[in-house]
């Protein structure tokens, strides 16, 4: 059995060690100089493996029921059994996984040494142009520094990635693949990103670091939230809790439709207990300005902008300001709101929301429900994970399952194309 796989990433690396365990012959075609550049950049570095808590809620985009489907086959704990059978080591942070040397370097190499062991033949600096299924099977078309070559296999699985860090491999080029194979794309945005905004205050804030919650508003209307440590930038708001709701914010905006992030910048009080606070200490600040009446509570930078928000001078004196002042500004931080106008690029998003439909795909092996013969690993589908592990997870799992199912799989032949 003849295998082809397009991206040498996370997910088509694990694909080939997959199907080459089942006696597949197996060729990757990876346009960067090395297999598995990105993962070198996850996790800081330090490459975050998997997370223990793995629930479909976790993931964002596709039909939840085959997200369940794909990580009953294949979670955590086989994610574990697979690197610990390359002789990798791991820990553990609560529920995330690393490696044990909190390097991303081991895991790329751990994959790399499997690879060379089974045979798989990577060619490297090679990008696909063209594929095509007939009757023989797959011809992949693709050039690299040495001209033009073409490519034969019984099965082709289609693993290079979506558009996010396009530096690193993933420039969107799959999806013209999977489109010439008869499949549909959603259109790709970026996910776990920066949020950008217009107000006039961002760049007053830029480097303020402060621990909040962030929800997000579409046309008036709650969409998510999550909490964590926010980041001010000169463009608009970053940070792992701002990554979690920007996918939602790339899709509103999309749509043209208005979104806000509303913060919480004191979010273990409640608002009635903000007030209390600063009911009490306004006695002892009695002839402290207003500005350095919250010196103590927030980032300083945070404390002009608040107060403009709340209608109060900075440089008023605590003892005239009164008690519906106090009450405005204990709900300006309770309610932060910030206009959201975009999303950094696919340069900065870790990955997308968007790709090719689960629908068009089988959960049990990754196989094309419109070619026999093609199947899909990794983040070309039109599913995304929140930050913790979970992408890494996506793409282990459906590489391994799409690595198997196509070493045993016919050669393709024309299904008739649901909807």
């Amino acid at each position: 059995m003849r295998i082809l796989i397009a991206g040498g990433g996370a997910s088509g690396m694990t694909a080939a060690i997959a199907a080459a365990r089942q006696g597949a012959r197996v060729t990757i075609l990876e346009k960067k100089e090395m297999p598995g550049k990105k993962i070198l950049s996850t996790g800081n570095g330090r490459c975050n493996l998997t997370n223990m808590d793995m629930k479909a809620v976790y993931f964002r985009g596709g039909d939840s029921r085959i997200v369940e489907e794909v990580l009953a086959k294949f979670g955590p704990e086989d994610t574990l059994r697979f690197f610990e059978g390359l002789g990798l080591l791991t820990k553990t942070r609560g529920t995330l996984v690393y490696p044990a040397s909190d390097q991303a370097a081991a895991v790329r190499e751990a994959l790399s040494m499997e690879l060379k062991r089974l045979g798989v033949e990577v060619c490297t600096g090679m990008t696909v142009e063209r594929a095509e299924a007939g009757r023989e099977g797959f011809r992949l078309l693709a050039s690299g520094a040495e001209g033009r070559r073409s490519f034969s296999g019984d099965a082709l699985i289609l693993a290079a990635g979506g558009k996010a860090a396009p530096a690193l491999g993933s420039d969107g080029s799959g999806y013209a693949l999977a489109k010439s194979l008869g499949h549909t794309v959603i259109r790709p945005l970026p996910a776990l990103v920066q949020l950008k905004s217009d107000e006039g205050f961002t760049g007053k804030l830029a480097g303020v670091r402060t621990d909040a919650s962030v929800s997000l508003y579409v046309a008036g209307e709650k969409v998510c939230s999550d909490a964590g440590e926010v980041q001010f930038t000169d463009y608009g708001i970053s940070g792992i809790p701002v990554f979690q709701v920007s996918r939602f914010a790339a899709k509103a905006l999309e749509q043209k439709r208005e979104v806000w992030a509303v913060l919480d910048l004191l979010p273990g009080m409640t608002e009635e207990e903000v007030l209390a606070l600063l009911a009490g200490r306004k006695p002892v600040f009695a002839d402290n300005t207003a500005e350095e009446f919250l010196h103590g509570l927030l980032h300083r930078k945070l404390a002009p902008v608040l107060l403009t928000g709340s209608r109060i001078r900075w440089k008023e004196k605590m003892e005239h300001v009164d008690g519906e002042a106090l009450e405005r500004l204990a709900q300006t931080c309770k309610h932060f709101r910030i206009r959201i106008t975009g999303t950094n690029s696919f340069d900065q998003a870790q990955v997308c929301a968007g790709g090719v439909p689960l629908s068009e795909i089988r959960g049990d092996t990754m196989e094309s429900r419109v070619t026999r013969g093609l199947f899909f690993a990794g983040e070309i589908l039109d599913v995304d994970g929140m930050c913790g592990g979970y992408n890494l997870q996506w793409a282990w799992a459906t590489g391994w399952l799409a690595g198997r199912a196509a070493a045993g799989a016919k050669r393709p032949k024309k299904e008739q194309k649901k909807r």
